[in-house]
């Protein structure tokens, strides 16, 4: 299995700060999943450069961005999601938002989407370590139900 994990963030692009989600949900990923080929990516929070990094690794099986999922002008991951994806998955986002509602009222603020482009699925986690690895955790256990959805195997 092939994974992105995507970081969208000014900052870690350029240096100013360390990316730790990226790091961290990489560990999770391999701690979790058997066989599993990790690749990191930064990106700046530009909706063609998030595009591009789409692109780039359009042949993985799964993309998990983290950063850029909220509500201030910089925050485009969402809308390059929407715009790469040619199928929403709605219910993802949802349970997502609905299970961080739990933990934080800020989850309110969250736009963060799922979506399948060819047979790559697409999935925006937040940018803080915590709420990253939160989700994170709550998606792992769906990731296989997902790979055979997508491949058409039912079930």
């Amino acid at each position: 299995m092939e994974i992105l994990v995507l970081t969208v963030s000014d900052r870690a692009s350029k240096g100013i700060y360390e990316d730790l989600c990226g790091p961290t949900m990489e560990e999770m990923l391999r701690a979790s999943l058997d066989s599993c080929h990790v690749h990191r990516k930064i990106v700046p929070d530009e909706k063609d450069q998030i595009i591009n990094a789409f692109n780039e690794f359009e042949s993985c099986d799964f993309i998990f961005t983290t950063g850029g999922t909220g509500i201030s002008p910089r925050d485009v991951t969402p809308d390059a999601t929407s715009e790469w994806c040619e199928k929403l998955v709605p219910g993802i986002g949802e349970y997502l938002r609905n299970e961080s509602l739990k933990q934080t009222k800020h989850a309110v603020f969250s736009r963060a989407v799922a979506g399948i482009h060819g047979k790559t699925m697409v999935v925006n986690f937040p940018g803080s370590v915590k709420g990253a690895t939160f989700c994170l955790e709550l998606f792992i256990p769906m990731i296989s139900h997902s790979l055979r959805m997508i491949a058409g195997e039912g079930h």
